[in-house]
């Protein structure tokens, strides 16, 4: 099975913010994927589009590729956690606030779709008619409800 892997290093922004980007694409084809990323909202989707551009590149390099992009999705995907810069804010009264600048680690890997087996179907069985009612329920009618239709009185135009 052909597959390729690219990973970006450093991006700016949380880890857990670009998982949101990459849960929308993971198990996708690469043309959905695309299409997807093209017009999500999050920064992080422009950062997550390129890496998976780059993956797709990666698979049309290896000797054994097909070439058939169509046959190609998004196999795995995950962003780790990277170096955090740390910076200071100015708050009152002289003290100071810290401010964590966070980075991540994302990886996408694209993997190629196996050829589906044909499997034959046979048309000779016959198809089982529906059933009205479920086997082995009895159709029962509690006493109460047996009391209510024996309770109700018909009115006809003699009566009136």
């Amino acid at each position: 099975m052909i597959e390729g892997r690219a990973t970006a290093r450093y991006i700016r922004g949380s880890a857990q913010k670009a998982g949101l980007v990459l849960d929308l694409i993971r198990g996708k084809d690469v043309n959905t994927a695309l299409a997807t990323l093209q017009f999500c909202k999050k920064t992080a989707a422009r950062h997550v589009s390129k890496l998976l551009r780059s993956a797709i590149a990666n698979v049309q390099q290896q000797e054994s590729a097909v070439g058939d992009v169509d046959r190609l999705f998004v196999g795995s995907c995950y962003a780790n956690q990277g170096p955090s810069l740390k910076r200071i804010r100015a708050a009152p009264m002289g003290r100071a606030f810290r401010i964590t600048k966070r980075t991540s680690h994302l990886t996408v890997t694209v993997r190629e779709r196996p050829e589906a087996a044909v499997v034959a179907v046979m048309a000779d069985e016959p198809i089982p008619a529906k059933a009205t009612k479920l086997p082995g329920r009895a159709s029962k009618t509690t006493g109460r409800s047996r009391q209510k239709t024996a309770n109700k009185k018909t009115v006809t135009k003699a009566d009136t």
